[in-house]
């Protein structure tokens, strides 16, 4: 097993003064670091996290081994705005990240950037200051066809899909290589990983997978075969035409994604570095919708037991799994209902425990948590916020109004006109059925004040016309069109 000096020098220090807590931040060498982003994938997507279908046994493992967090959450509920919030410490917003970053013309339709801001400070920039080797494979989304390279956000080595012109885009969204793209985006991790020697590496790992269109092979369907429709049905008429079901798809690619997980688990063993390897799993935003143009027959994910999917700020758009694995200083076993996590938090976090300093000015939304996951369980010191200006298709149950805030165990959800105000508490509510706003108007007052204020400190720009809205065309009546015109936020 390798141990670089500062892990030997750790332990020493550890035994010459046994009254510091062995897992807390304070005692723990400068951690390797491997963020798992995963794209679309739902809270209720993991056999650890309730589905009693789809086979995960290898991110079981990693949640048997460290910590599974039941109340994360990302900070868009579409990929950019969430990855963007990732690498930053703040709310995507600030940056204008409102939506997905395309490369045609929508940004400039939506009042969205084109890429994210190079001179904004990212965690992989401050962590290749500090020393470490820095790497990134997968899908990017900061940029899309115009920008930079990820290079010029302190990446040192990338391959990556939805990148910026300066970089060679990966093609992996071809039919062909869309299955096989989480087994060769852990290829690339481990051979970044292989290249690093002794030095401290951060890497993410994004994936493609589940993102709709899912097209997974015969051999990766085969666990599941039992889902589809096929069997003779009629013995009159013969076989029954054979279908694939939209779950097996599902199902299929992301126990691929976590077969090839398991492979970079096992060679992370293989090299002797899990002991002092941070490994954090996550998603970057609900499940996608049955709606959404091509993607009905392989969009079966699971948002647990909430209300809300992709591009929703109910729980089931914006509330994903977490789970952190470091042996010996991240609880084994532990299951943490209480405590309120992040993507704001990833930079300030992963910083502390790298020894990095954060930059002077630069302006956080999210705090370090890093104690939480040593074991602690508190409240979190900061609130978050949440806006999502566009039309959002889908069943009205699921349309959540602009803004959202939750402070505690309360979220309240509203229209900057403070139409459509509702208030839940989560804890006790979580599949937010229970509008409590009537019963508690000071809660009401006090988050509606906080929410709008932040609302104000937002870059202004387009809002869809039906934005924060959940009319559905009732009979009788006519159906109101998808208006793509926008207007500008006063």
């Amino acid at each position: 097993m390798k141990r670089s000096l500062p892990l030997l020098a750790a332990i020493f220090f550890a035994a010459l003064a046994p009254a510091q807590a062995a897992d807390s931040p304070e005692a723990a060498a400068r951690p390797n670091i491997v963020f798992i982003l995963a794209d679309d994938l739902g809270w209720g997507d993991l056999h650890c996290y309730g589905n009693p279908r789809i086979r995960t046994p290898n991110l079981d493992r990693l949640a048997k081994s460290g910590s599974l967090f039941t109340q994360f959450y990302v900070n868009g509920s579409v990929c950019s705005p969430s990855r963007a919030a990732f690498m930053t410490g703040q709310f995507p917003a600030r940056n204008r990240i409102h939506h997905a970053i395309t490369g045609g013309s929508d940004n400039e339709d939506r009042g969205v950037a084109n890429f994210l801001d190079p001179a904004v400070p990212t965690v992989t920039a401050l962590l290749k200051q500090a020393g470490y080797a820095t790497g990134h494979f997968g899908k990017w989304h900061l940029t899309h066809n115009a920008g930079p390279s990820p290079s010029a956000y302190g990446v040192d080595d990338h391959r990556a899909v939805c990148t910026g012109k300066d970089a060679p885009t990966w093609d992996l969204v071809a039919s062909e290589l869309w299955p096989k793209s989480s087994e060769l985006i852990v290829d690339e991790t481990l051979r970044f990983i292989r290249a690093c020697g002794d030095k401290p590496f951060y890497v993410n790992l994004w994936t493609i997978i589940p993102h709709a269109a899912l097209n997974p092979t015969a051999e990766q369907m085969q666990p599941y075969e039992k889902l589809n429709f096929g069997k003779t049905w009629d013995r009159a008429r013969g076989p029954g035409i054979p279908h694939k079901d939209p779950h097996a798809i599902y199902f299929a690619s992301v126990t691929d994604l976590d077969t090839q997980l398991g492979r970079l688990f096992a060679a992370l063993d293989e090299m002797g570095l899990t002991r002092n390897t941070l490994i954090i799993f996550s998603s970057d935003n609900g499940p996608e919708i049955l709606q959404s143009s091509a993607n009905g027959y392989s969009a079966g994910g699971s948002a647990g037991p909430f209300r809300g999917r992709k591009r929703s700020i109910y729980e089931g758009g914006v509330r994903v799994p977490f789970i952190v694995s470091w042996p010996g200083h991240v609880p084994a076993g532990r299951i943490e209902d209480a405590a309120m996590l992040s993507g704001v938090d990833l930079m300030p976090t992963v910083c502390k425990l790298a020894g990095v300093s954060l930059p002077a000015g630069h302006a956080l939304d999210g705090e370090d948590v890093s104690d939480i996951l040593f074991g602690a369980s508190r409240p979190r010191t900061r609130p978050l916020f949440w806006e999502w200006r566009f039309n959002i298709i889908g069943e009205p149950f699921h349309r959540s109004p602009m803004l959202a805030v939750r402070e505690g165990d309360w979220k309240l959800l509203m229209n900057p006109d403070r139409s459509r105000i509702e208030l839940y508490d989560i804890p006790r509510d979580p599949t937010e059925m229970a509008n409590q706003a009537a019963n508690h108007p000071a809660v009401v007052a006090s988050l509606s004040d906080k929410l709008l204020a932040w609302q104000e400190t937002l870059p202004r720009g387009p809002i869809d016309p039906t934005a924060g809205t959940n009319d559905y065309p009732w009979p009788g009546k006519a159906p109101a069109p998808i208006n793509r015109k926008i207007r500008l936020k006063e």
